[in-house]
């Protein structure tokens, strides 16, 4: 039944004023509306390890492209094009620096702009120098700039350091959020000082912790957990030893009865495989960047594997 025309009149009297408060109420009354959530900040990081600190540093107030993966070498590494357009579109980049990232200067320089920040994230960090053999020859020559090895993040404690500079980074662009950064910050480094110790009471276990390095990715490592590097294969990527140093690594190997190698997963196998044959030795495969093998994802993931695995290989032999 439809209403009589003074219902109508009534009904429409009472609805109109409703429709304008519904839609217009937050206006009128003055509430403000609900701000939309700032884009997140564009980063670009040289390596795995620092994507991942940056992610945990930054959550979901950060998107972070890495321009190499965990396969790659980043001694050798060849910029793409791709890392160009990601260069191009980042507010902020973060390297290790120490010339471990030889390529990215000339990328920054082409791709950068103006604005970019770009944070050198070993700055602070106390560096293991380059020292020589008693015959003069390098020893550990592959680096570089301020004769400091740059794989710094091998360390836990020189992880520290660069997630001060990335929480430091990220709270000067979003000072808004700077409290979470610090927090997270003091969650990971908490994270990070409970699994350097677990590790080193493991490490501490070992009655013989001496070991082949294949190339000079190890000392800051060996510094933290008390592993002795008697020899290394290569000192500098891109090269390979003469017969004459094979033989004689054979011959110390065997004398000294060191019975681990420890090669990475970016480096060909060739070498060592060939040491560990003559000599008779064993080759552990490790990695230097996160997702470089199964189970190393992030940067704990990886130092625990890395430990562990050697661990495992110094008690078998």
């Amino acid at each position: 039944m439809l209403p009589s025309p003074p219902m109508l009149a009534i009904f429409r009297i009472a609805l109109f004023p409703v429709l304008p408060m519904a839609l217009f109420g937050p206006l009128l009354s003055g509430t403000p509306a609900r701000a939309a959530s700032p884009s997140p900040i564009n980063v670009v990081v040289t390596i795995p390890v620092l994507k991942d600190l940056t992610e945990q540093i930054g959550g979901q107030r950060v998107h972070v492209t890495s321009l190499l993966n965990g396969y790659e070498n980043e001694h050798t590494y060849s910029p793409k094009p791709s890392d160009l357009v990601a260069v191009r579109k980042a507010t902020v980049l973060f390297e290790v620096g120490l010339g471990l990232e030889v390529w990215v200067a000339s990328l920054v320089k082409n791709a950068g702009g103006p604005s970019l920040m770009v944070v050198t994230t070993s700055t602070g960090v106390s560096l293991i120098r380059d020292h020589s053999e008693p015959d003069g020859s390098a020893a550990d020559d592959h680096h570089h700039e301020g004769g400091g090895n740059p794989h710094i993040w091998m360390d836990p404690e020189s992880v520290s350091t660069m997630v001060r500079h990335i929480t430091d980074a990220l709270s000067k662009l979003d000072p808004a959020h700077a409290a979470e950064f610090r927090q997270n910050q003091t969650a990971y480094v908490r994270q990070l000082d409970a699994l350097r110790k677990d590790l080193s009471d493991r490490v501490n276990r070992l009655p013989d912790r001496r070991f082949v390095a294949h190339h000079p990715a190890w000392p800051y490592l060996a510094r933290r957990f008390g592993f002795d590097i008697v020899a290394t294969i290569q000192s500098q990527s891109g090269t390979e030893p003469s017969a004459l140093q094979l033989q004689s690594l054979i011959s110390k190997i065997k004398h000294d009865r060191i019975k681990v190698i420890v090669s990475e997963i970016q480096l060909s196998q060739r070498i060592p495989d060939l040491l560990a044959r003559e000599a008779g030795g064993r080759v552990v495969v490790l990695t230097t960047l996160p997702g470089g093998l199964p189970g190393t994802e992030t940067y704990l993931d990886m130092l625990r594997y890395n430990v562990l695995q050697l661990v495992n290989a110094l008690e078998a032999a």
